[in-house]
């Protein structure tokens, strides 16, 4: 049995250490450990392990705070203190715009973080039926598995939809779909909790009594998902709250689906909008953009600050949200949106747009290189990219530096998902 130093911690938030040469992640383990490890894949340049024993333990090891941390998937980091897990992240933020692009920020910022526990607003969480576990599964998938994590409570969700695992277990159980209902998807706003049921058959007479007695003795709204995202449609009750999240900042409220795409964390999120707008410091007068908008989560803020906001995003169903959302907040004269896809953006397509002044970029894991690449020379003199991972932040930042005339004036993490091992960042470019 191999013993080993932990350097670092990967993207995975596993140990690394090295072994005559080859690098190990060791599963579990914090950097500065002494432990004991078993490999259970070998590969030519590197090995995964599991822990075995910790020799020497670090100080930010911690007992985790859930009973199913470690079979469930859903966190990674729970034995890891929470000061700790920001500092981490920092780190692999620096080491991925280092290695992968060969840049450093000329500062680093603050990093925005929040409450590690009851952060979690929207959560996708699979069902199935498992007569050898008892029956009705509800929960994300069991570590590095297809399988559904025997979940009975989840502190890193709300404590009311926390507490609404056990009842929907016995409520899907009961119903004729049970096993053509795979999946729910948990979205808690403002003022109500809604849960959208990914169903496969629709549900029969009896089957709705059940779910309308649920949601009247919970609290909650049910949606049905016949087929895609676009789909979903408000089941019972049919009147009332609706799904919103606010920036009290801006005196915002954006209006949402359950199948949207919004920001888990709410109030964390409230901190990096903030922290966006204060580095954008859109002006009245400029015209600014807001790339992969969503439903304007950035472009209302940037519009209340008395700049002309153009909102671009690839889901047509997400741009008319937007809309609805500008004119629900007397922004529709300030706000202008278009439905495009920036994967394939070009430089002939960047500029039938026309010049903007700044510009704000935001987009899934994928990033935005063929955006980044299409910047002609009189692209926006200020860029502020959000990013949900570092490498492919690393890899356009690279793009705007190396190639297109940009500084990294700036680059920190933002722990929109505490106990787990996503990094999301902001970093703020501007032409030299």
């Amino acid at each position: 049995m191999p013993t080993g130093i932990i350097e670092s911690l990967d993207h995975e938030a596993r140990g690394v250490a090295r072994l005559e040469g080859k690098t190990v992640f060791v599963e579990g383990a914090l950097p500065g450990e002494r432990v004991d490890y078993s490999c259970y894949r070998k590969k030519p340049a590197y090995e995964i392990a599991r822990l075995d024993r910790v020799v020497e333990a670090s100080a930010s090891r911690i007992e985790p705070g859930c009973p199913h941390f470690g079979v469930c998937g859903g966190c990674s980091m729970q034995h890891i203190d929470p000061p700790a897990q920001v500092a981490a992240k920092q780190r692999l933020l620096e080491a991925n715009l280092w290695h992968l692009g060969r840049l450093t920020a000329g500062q680093v910022y603050a990093p925005i973080h929040g409450l590690p526990w009851g952060y979690r607003f929207r959560a996708r969480l699979s069902a199935r039926m498992v007569p050898k576990k008892g029956g009705m599964l509800i929960g994300f998938h069991e570590r590095k598995s297809s399988y559904v994590a025997d979940m009975r409570q989840c502190p890193i969700l709300p404590e009311h939809v926390s507490g609404l695992l056990l009842p929907l277990r016995e409520l899907i159980a009961a119903l004729s779909i049970r096993t053509a209902m795979p999946q729910i998807e948990l979205a808690a706003g403002e003022t109500m909790t809604a849960l959208a049921l990914r169903v496969l058959e629709p549900p029969d007479a009896a089957d709705e009594a059940l779910l309308r007695a649920f949601a009247d003795r919970h609290g909650v709204v049910f949606y049905l998902q016949p087929h895609g995202p676009a789909s979903v449609f408000r089941f019972h009750p049919l009147d009332g709250r609706k799904l919103s999240y606010r920036l009290p900042d801006y005196g915002i409220e954006h209006f949402f689906s359950p199948t949207d795409f919004t920001q888990v964390n709410h109030a964390v999120n409230r901190v990096l909008v903030r922290r966006a707008m204060t580095l954008l410091d859109a002006r009245e007068g400029e015209r600014v953009a807001d790339m992969f908008c969503g439903i304007g989560n950035f472009t209302l803020p940037i519009a209340r600050s008395g700049a002309r906001a153009l909102g671009i995003e690839g889901s047509p169903e997400l741009t008319r949200r937007a809309r609805e959302n500008a004119a629900a907040n007397g922004l529709g004269d300030r706000v202008d949106y278009l439905a495009a896809n920036l994967f394939e953006a070009t430089p002939e397509s960047l500029a039938a747009l026309g010049r903007f002044d700044k510009m704000l970029i935001d987009p899934p894991r994928e990033g935005a290189a063929e955006l980044v690449k299409a910047l002609g020379e009189d692209g926006p003199w200020r860029i502020v990219y959000v990013s949900c991972n570092p490498a492919t932040l690393a890899r356009d930042a690279a793009i705007l530096v190396h190639q297109k005339g940009y500084c990294l004036r700036g680059a920190g993490v933002v722990n929109m998902f505490p106990n787990t091992s996503h990094v999301e960042s902001i970093a703020l470019f501007e032409k030299a």
